[in-house]
Parts: C-alpha cells; structure tokens; sequence
C-alpha cells in the first residue's frame, strides 16, 4: 500500500492560504496509485493559540467538507491531521480521518495539552482513549503530537488489532531526538506500523521563541525500521508498506498474548 505524507509549514491564523497549500499539493504532487495522504496537527490555524476564540473551526463545519472533497476528487483516504475546533463552548484540538469516498470514519480530541505551549489557557483536552478505526479495510488509529509520550495512549487501539497508528504533530526542534526515539519506541513495543507527519517552520510561541518545527516525518515499520523519513524542510514522503510485516512481528513476537494486566499498575 502506498502512502504519502505532506510534511509543510503552517501559516498561522490563515487557514484560506493553509487550504490552497493543501489543495494544491494534492493537485500537483499526489501520484496515482496512493492510496492514504497523511497532513499535520492543527492545518488550519496552527498554533496562534491566542487568536483560536475566533479562528478556530466550529465543530468541523468547515474542515470536514474541505477534506471530504479532497477525498472524494482524488479517490484517497485522508488522515487530516488535526484542527483547532469549538464545540460547547470549548476549543479542541480535534483529529480526524476521512475515506476515499468521503466518509468522517473517526474523530478524536487531544487528550494531553502541552503545559509548556501553556495550551490549557486556551483548548480543552479531550477525555477519550483512541479507538480503533478502518480505513481501505486496514485498522488503524490516530494519535495527536504530545500524547505520543503516554505509551498508555497507543498501547489500547493496537491490542484492538490496529496494524497502523498514524501520528500527526507540530513537534519542535528541541526535541526531536524524542520524536523519533518515541515513535520507534511506539512501533517497537506494539509491533506495527507508525507513520507520523510532522510539520516544519517557526514556531510563535513566547515560551518557544527561535524554536522551530522539526519535520522529520517517518515512516516505521514493525520492527522499528525506519521505512522513510525527511528532513527538516518542506517535503513529501512517499512510502509503500506491507501490513502483512504486522502479523509476522506480532507472530514472532507475541507481546499480545504475553501481557499480564492483572499485574500491572498505574498512577491516579
């Protein structure tokens, strides 16, 4: 299966000129046979976090239908990255995940906001665990930048039988010996797939200043091997991968039958 990853920088509190970028990237560089296009978190604002009260979307309205006909045109599956969104009078940092025929097949909300970004000023965390979804017949799931760090987070949808977890982000420079270490971590420990895109640009944030995105979206396979990976500047990522691998490492390596929940404990 062929995947592509669009690894770009986000324009802040513009989510017209963050739409044409997008529009035009599937018009000029998705090839034919793709079958998922993978975006980054927050594509429609980014993070201008102190603008979202009025920038942000208003329950999907607007990003949805935009994705849908994306999908719909080029007969792909999306994983849309994520999306500042109002809903009941709260700001979410909302991902979701849209078929080739244009169907919503999931929705999920950031469930840990960044204290160092001070996100909890502004967006409200999500209070559901990832859930496990299908998109061209594949199970899979999706994960949102800073919950990457909770191996609680991805440990639920992959005992589910999800063979990919896709990670969409706007991690930093500073950190991104963690971001690949993690997600290498992540395919490792749940033998599957991990695809994660990233974006890349300044970051404005007055905790973060000078800071930049780090790119390096990457494609991982289930014995940790990277499959794919870019740089640190604006790039496609183009990956074929074989979910069958899933199985085999999970055969050989059968940590699923191995876990001992009754023996495990866990903060409150």
């Amino acid at each position: 299966m062929k995947i592509q990853l669009f690894q770009i920088e986000i324009i802040e509190g513009e989510v017209e000129q963050n739409e044409r970028r997008i529009k035009a990237l599937f018009e000029e560089k998705l090839e034919a046979d793709t079958e998922i296009v993978v975006i980054p978190e927050m594509w429609n604002n980014g993070y201008e976090l102190q603008h979202l009260a009025e920038k942000a979307d208003i329950d999907l309205t607007r990003s949805l239908p935009f994705i849908q006909s994306l999908a719909t045109k080029h007969h792909v599956g999306i994983i849309a990255g994520s999306v500042s969104n109002k809903r009941d009078d709260n700001i979410y940092n909302t991902a979701f995940a849209v078929s080739k025929t244009g169907e919503l097949l999931y929705q999920k909300d950031k469930i840990h906001l960044v204290p160092m970004l001070n996100e909890h000023q502004y967006l409200t965390g999500g209070d559901e665990v990832p859930e496990v979804f299908e998109i061209n017949d594949i199970k899979a799931s999706q994960i949102i930048c800073y919950d990457l760090r909770f191996p609680e987070i991805t440990r639920y949808p992959t005992s589910q039988g999800a063979k990919i977890i896709f990670y969409v982000a706007q991690w930093t420079t500073k950190n991104v010996n963690h971001w690949r270490t993690l997600l290498k971590a992540r395919a490792i420990e749940n033998c599957v797939y991990v695809i994660a895109c990233n974006s890349v640009g300044d970051v404005n944030n007055e905790n973060h200043v000078g800071n930049t995105y780090a790119g390096h979206s990457i494609v991982i396979d289930p014995n940790g091997n990277i499959v794919e990976e870019a740089g640190n500047q604006e790039a496609i990522i183009t990956a074929e991968i074989d979910i069958q691998k899933v199985a085999e490492q999970q055969q050989n390596i059968p940590i699923f039958e191995n876990l001992r929940p009754d023996v495990y404990k866990y903060a409150e």
